[in-house]
């Protein structure tokens, strides 16, 4: 399956806000869509600093970013699973 363009995404997105706040979701369809919407971008995220911590030398300054960005994940994952975070890296 093709990944959607960036326009088929932004009407797919707008289609499920109205969804929800029409309160017409019956198979939480657009629930799961926004959910993982949100979650994608804090993932990718970490996909593009991880791949520059390893082909620009594995820095210390981008280990550091690589693991904000893993905690920034995790956190959003616990919010929107209604869980406690569980702690990575610099403690």
């Amino acid at each position: 399956m093709s990944k959607p363009t960036d326009r088929e995404l932004e009407i797919a997105i707008e289609k499920a806000i109205a969804m929800r706040e029409e309160n017409d979701d019956a198979f939480n369809l657009a629930k799961c869509l926004l959910s993982h919407n949100f979650r994608m971008k804090h993932l990718e995220e970490v996909l593009r600093i991880a791949d520059r911590y390893i082909n620009m030398g594995m820095s210390e300054q981008e280990r550091s970013q690589l693991i904000r960005a893993i905690e920034k994940a995790k956190s959003v994952e616990s919010y929107t699973a209604h869980q406690e975070q569980q702690r990575f890296g610099l403690e």
